[in-house]
């Protein structure tokens, strides 16, 4: 199997997507809605006319279906802003990720991955108290996890 085209953005932004996406699959599942949500708001985000977007959507929905472990993601962010980035967004998706009322807020396998997450960051513990509390506010300041993931990636990227 050939492997995608690489998408109309930069290897940075993909692999901070790609770990969104990664967290976003840690309870094994990512709902067709959840990713045709994500792969929407993520072009509006990154891509300059309509046509782009299109090109873009198609792109972006090859590459989250593809379930990449965290341990291949993190090594490719050096950067301290780009790993605390990715460490609010990973939170808010595993927060915001019940699948109904009777479940857990966070169920053991997202528990597990966001465990990894912090641990492959290799961040100091009081700065990961400090993103997880931004990611609780940014969480409270919008209607939808997908709209707050948006907001946190435009406000980063200065889009």
């Amino acid at each position: 199997m050939t492997p995608p085209i690489p998408p109309h953005i930069s290897p940075r932004e993909m692999t901070i997507l790609r770990t969104v996406c990664a967290m976003a699959w840690s309870d094994g599942e990512l709902s067709p809605e959840e990713a045709d949500l994500m792969v929407e708001q993520f072009s509006m985000l990154f891509a300059e006319d309509s046509e782009q977007r299109q090109a873009l959507q198609s792109e972006l929905q090859e590459y989250m279906a593809q379930n990449i472990p965290l341990e291949e993601l993190i090594p490719k962010l050096p950067h301290t802003d780009d790993r605390e980035l990715v460490l609010k967004l990973g939170y808010m998706v595993i927060k915001a990720s019940r699948r109904s009322e009777t479940e857990d807020l966070i169920n053991a396998e997202e528990q597990a991955a966001y465990r990894r997450l912090v641990d492959l960051l290799a961040l100091p513990e009081d700065l990961v108290q400090q993103v997880e509390w931004a990611a609780e506010e940014s969480l409270k300041e919008h209607e939808s996890l997908i709209h707050a993931l948006k907001q946190g990636l435009a406000h980063f990227f200065g889009r």
